[in-house]
């Protein structure tokens, strides 16, 4: 491709992730910096269109920004870009992606691709014979904390990676005397909601980047409370699982335990932190921070419960320097999607690494459902 703009059609831009991480922190403000910078540097620059159904907001969203292009008929806008968006709700994302492809377009979307592995499987599968460029949102590899967490890894500090033990969530109120902080459809199954689909597919593509593939999950999905106010202040039955306590082994030998809740209180430094042990090291990784305890710093705690505890356990961790300037992770993997256009390359966290996600949030669905640990199979 050799052309100074590209045409972005962003679907679903006002929604909460698709307004803030996608059109105001990614594209908009790559548009302020004018554009992607490429190898060669030169720059391409990015003229989005807003698609969405509320054409009242998609004005008022148009009018703030000083955009002048939005249509609540996404499909009739494909023919004048280049890369078609997708941050719709789940169960409205599979046939717009089946349409962008049809018509030839580089696909960028939210997470989950789909609602069910099958239709992830297909999608992938087309994208691939179509041959456009097809990549799906792995925000969280994009973070301080866990690019410091790689840098870790890279560098050999942990020496033989034993364990991960992860804890994500905070408390999202039902929406009765206080409005909920997230969507209501987020707790209706009906609607694809659900942790486990949701933070299932991020945990994924965590762990199969630093650590290795997931071979087997055995997990517990609950819906810890099973009636909230939605955006109306109308009482629902919340039908998906608000709560999820997960085991994922890992081909590299890894065991990895990460518990995902939005009916928990925050008792740590960050909403999501990741404890690495190793052999030769530890690391405690947030969204920015990352601690590290080597293993000739590593204390000698004795267990006695008749004394009270006199180590200052977190003061004896080191911070992990910056060592660079960090970008937003939803921006950053923007810019990298839109290089691989530009070059007519696919991108590396793509349909199929997007299908792998939604087989470990089948698996753990499964496993909670039938009591048991299930394998997964390579996909074909």
């Amino acid at each position: 491709m050799n052309q100074s703009s590209i045409g972005v059609l962003l679907n679903g831009v006002t929604g909460r992730m698709g307004y803030r991480q996608h059109l105001l922190r990614s594209v908009l403000a790559i548009r302020e910096q004018g554009g992607v910078a490429l190898p060669d540097g030169s720059r391409v620059q990015l003229e989005p269109i807003l698609a969405g159904r509320n054409a009242a907001k998609l004005k008022d969203l148009a009018d703030r920004h000083g955009l002048t292009a939005w249509t609540t008929d996404a499909g009739s806008a494909l023919p004048d870009v280049d890369i078609y968006f997708d941050a719709q709700l789940t169960s409205a994302r599979e046939p717009s992606v089946r349409e962008a492809i049809a018509a030839g377009k580089h696909i960028y979307a939210e997470k989950p691709l789909a609602e069910t592995l099958p239709a992830a499987l297909e999608l992938a599968g087309l994208a691939r014979d179509a041959g456009v460029c097809h990549g799906v949102v792995h925000d969280k590899l994009f973070l301080p904390g866990l690019l410091k967490l790689r840098r870790l890894i890279d560098g050999g500090f942990f020496g033989r990676i034993l364990s991960v033990r992860g804890e994500f969530g905070y408390w999202v109120f039902e929406g009765d005397w206080q409005e909920a902080q997230r969507p209501s459809w987020n707790y209706r199954a009906e609607d694809g909601g659900g942790i486990v689909l949701d933070m299932f597919c991020h945990w994924n593509y965590v762990l199969e980047n630093l650590f290795g593939r997931v071979s087997a999950v055995t997990a517990k999905a609950v819906t810890h409370i099973p009636r909230r106010w939605d955006e109306q202040g109308e009482a629902y039955a919340a039908t998906a699982d608000d709560a999820a306590y997960g085991i994922f082994e890992l081909e590299s030998g890894v065991i990895a335990q990460i518990n995902s809740s939005w009916s928990t209180r925050v008792f740590r430094d960050e909403l999501v932190e990741f404890q690495v042990d190793g052999t030769e090291g530890s690391a405690v990784a947030g969204l920015r921070r990352c601690r590290v305890q080597h293993r000739s710093a590593t204390p000698k705690p004795v267990w006695n419960p008749d004394l009270p505890a006199t180590e200052p356990f977190r003061d004896q961790w080191q911070e992990v320097p910056d060592n660079a300037e960090f970008d937003n992770g939803f921006k950053a993997q923007w810019e990298e999607f839109v290089r691989d256009v530009v070059a007519g390359r696919q991108h590396r966290y793509d349909f199929f690494s997007a299908a792998r996600g939604l087989q470990v949030a089948e698996a753990g669905l499964t496993s909670s459902a039938e009591g048991r640990r299930v394998e997964l199979k390579p996909l074909s």
